[in-house]
């Protein structure tokens, strides 16, 4: 296991990270993210997209209804996967979530943790912490 761990002070400090982070991040990747609501998984993500070129800060939302966006860059696909509305294994399948999985492909899960498959077959995990209005703890943990 490796832990690194940060602090941001500002919503661009977190995309910053999160550009430099896909460095680290080099596919086939299932990396889940944790933190309650408005911890800035979302904000993480956009700047990880972008890292990877793959869709710029703006074009990135939460998949809170869809449950999967795809953002394709030159090299990497990423998929934004959002756990928070599925409460069975059942429902987790029918979102084909192991089709997604490629030699190119980084699977930034948010609220992956209520599963515990994804605990097992993790890559990375990036727990995002509040610490004030705009204050962050990102911890980020690879095997």
């Amino acid at each position: 296991m490796h832990t690194q761990e940060f602090t941001t002070h500002s919503q661009e400090e977190t995309i910053a990270l999160g550009r430099r982070l896909a460095a680290s991040l080099a596919p086939p990747k299932l990396v889940v993210l944790r933190g309650e609501l408005g911890a800035g998984k979302t904000t993480l993500i956009k700047g990880i997209a972008e890292g990877f070129r793959a869709a710029s800060e703006e074009d990135v939302t939460s998949p809170t209804f869809t449950l999967v966006h795809e953002y394709r860059g030159p090299e990497v696909v990423v998929y934004h996967i959002d756990l928070y509305r599925v409460d069975t294994a059942r429902e987790l399948e029918t979102l084909g979530i192991d089709d997604l999985i490629s030699e190119n492909s980084v699977l930034l899960i948010e609220w992956g943790e209520k599963f515990a498959r994804f605990a097992r077959e993790r890559d990375v995990e990036i727990a995002l912490e509040r610490l004030g209005e705009n204050d962050r703890r990102i911890k980020v943990e690879s095997r």
